[in-house]
């Protein structure tokens, strides 16, 4: 018997793609649900890395837009565990704290990309859109 995971994104056929946000600060999960809302995604908050991984099967997202810095487990190691439980979904990181490795970090986690705090506008929304066009569909 072949086991499906639960986690593997609807079809591409459905009308509003969905977007699990994970980020400690309940300001910046309000703005970015606002945000994404706006333009057309269906979104789900979540205010730590492990409150995402306790989910337990329900259908997961098109897409993650992740934190890096929270106080539980940071964005890159939570993309890592969400990859082990086979969420293939692609991730862009958000981050306030840059240095000059985390591109580098995030892109061998298989991170899609990563924008920086305050700037989540329409260039957050162009790589959501972006890193689900170009997602291959099993």
């Amino acid at each position: 018997m072949v086991e499906v995971s639960p986690y593997r994104a609807r079809p591409s056929s459905s009308p509003q793609p969905t977007v699990f946000v994970v980020d400690d600060d309940a300001a910046v999960l309000g703005s970015l649900r606002f945000l994404l809302e706006t333009d057309g995604f269906a979104v789900r908050t979540f205010r730590s890395g492990t409150a995402l991984l306790n989910l337990g099967a329900a259908p997961g997202p098109d897409c993650y837009v992740i934190d890096y810095k929270m106080p539980d487990i940071n964005g890159i190691d939570l993309t890592g565990r969400l990859r082990k439980s086979d969420r293939d979904a692609p991730v862009i990181l958000i981050t306030g704290y840059p240095d000059e490795n985390i591109s580098a970090r995030a892109a061998t986690a298989g991170i899609k990309d990563v924008v920086l705090k305050p700037l989540l506008d329409e260039n957050l929304v162009k790589c959501i859109r972006h890193a689900i066009k170009d997602r291959p569909h099993a």
